[in-house]
């Protein structure tokens, strides 16, 4: 069989490359082709588009590199058309995908259509799955509530549990224990992302440090480039360690931490560790996603909980004498932290058992078999 697969971004090139071996395990020989990240092209074959360094957020950003994913919209209809797949496998990425996928559905409307890693229109514009409803064959969602507002429309779906179960509990460190003494600061993946954040953590940090001068920082730089930037950043802050050992690591070992809203909140989540939540956009992106937001939390964390167990510094609200007042009642206080731990540990509950992408193979294999 051939799947032609399309993720733009690195954690969707993670959850691709995981389903393609789950759909090779179960179907023998399979053809991938499409376009995603490197994960995902070692499993392909030629053309496979690695574009993951592409990637953005924000609506500004889009603007400026929209004669870029325009020209990859019209490259990866034109080769759909041409390969003609058994079924192409859409993962998270809704700005580009839900469009593909409407394009496609005119264009091939016998073509079975699959959306991988649900997008949360939940939170910003639900009256589009109808219309996902018949772009789509089927829906594979990765959390539990979601299935129910899909089917409601008449999309056939799949609840899979999450993917980063598994991908976590390879990183579980065995004899892992927490310094006290030692605060974790995580910026982001992306450089806009870490030049507007990381001076306001390290701006947290510097009053931390007023309060408490045994406090000492980490700071896991996701990438060789975002390492530089953090190094230039962060120059001449004392008792602050930078490096490019991993994120999780550093998760299981630091006492409490600042984290960029994204994956890394949810990952943090999984291993227990205590956080307060920073998002920071330009003011067009804020404006434009204020008006369209219809759930009143930005953590998924906290919107698996259905109230605020994580602490949200949003934009303007980023004072760092703030974040300090709430950071210092997680690192100094034991029973606030054991709240927010068990917290945390029922939220990740919720997210299903291990097995996820072989579970989305499945419902693939009974739809297309």
């Amino acid at each position: 069989m051939h799947f032609y697969l399309v993720a733009g971004e690195l954690s969707g090139d993670n959850h691709g490359a995981a389903l393609m071996r789950a759909l090779q395990s179960q179907l023998g020989s399979v053809i991938f082709s499409g376009a995603g990240g490197p994960e995902m092209q070692a499993l392909a074959r030629p053309p496979f588009l690695e574009w993951t360094g592409h990637a953005v957020v924000g609506l500004w950003e889009v603007i400026k590199n929209y004669p870029y994913f325009r020209r990859q919209f019209q490259r990866v209809i034109k080769e759909i058309t041409q390969m003609k797949p058994d079924a192409v496998i859409l993962i998270d990425y809704p700005g580009f995908n839900l469009r593909l996928a409407a394009a496609l559905r005119k264009k091939l409307p016998n073509l079975k259509i699959i959306y991988y890693i649900s997008p949360q229109v939940w939170a910003w514009n639900r009256g589009r799955i109808p219309q996902m409803a018949r772009w789509l064959d089927l829906m594979i969602c990765i959390f539990p509530f979601e299935k129910e507002l899909y089917e409601k429309s008449g999309l056939r779906t799949e609840f899979a549990g999450h993917p980063i179960i598994d991908e976590l509990e390879k990183k579980r460190l065995p004899d892992a224990s927490r310094d006290p003494l030692l605060v974790g600061l995580f910026p982001g993946s992306r450089e806009r992302e870490v030049k507007k954040l990381l001076p306001v953590m390290l701006a947290t940090a510097k009053v931390l440090r007023e309060r408490n001068p045994l406090l000492q920082f980490a700071i896991p730089a996701a990438s060789e480039k975002l390492l530089a930037l953090v190094e230039r950043i962060a120059a001449g802050f004392p008792g602050c360690t930078i490096s490019l050992r991993g994120a999780y690591p550093l998760m299981q070992t630091c006492s409490a931490a600042m984290i960029a809203s994204g994956t890394a909140t949810l990952e943090a989540a999984f291993f227990g560790l205590p956080y307060v939540l920073l998002y920071k956009v330009s003011p067009l992106t804020y404006e434009v996603g204020r008006r369209l937001i219809r759930i009143p939390y930005l953590g998924i964390a906290n919107v698996l909980a259905d109230r605020e167990i994580i602490p949200e510094f949003v934009q303007n609200k980023l004072d760092p004498t703030q974040i300090a007042d709430t950071l210092t009642l997680l690192i100094d206080q034991s029973e606030k932290r054991a709240e927010m731990q068990k917290a945390l540990q029922e939220v990740i509950a919720k997210l299903g058992d291990k097995g996820a992408a072989s579970r989305a193979a499945q419902a693939i294999c009974r739809l297309v078999v």
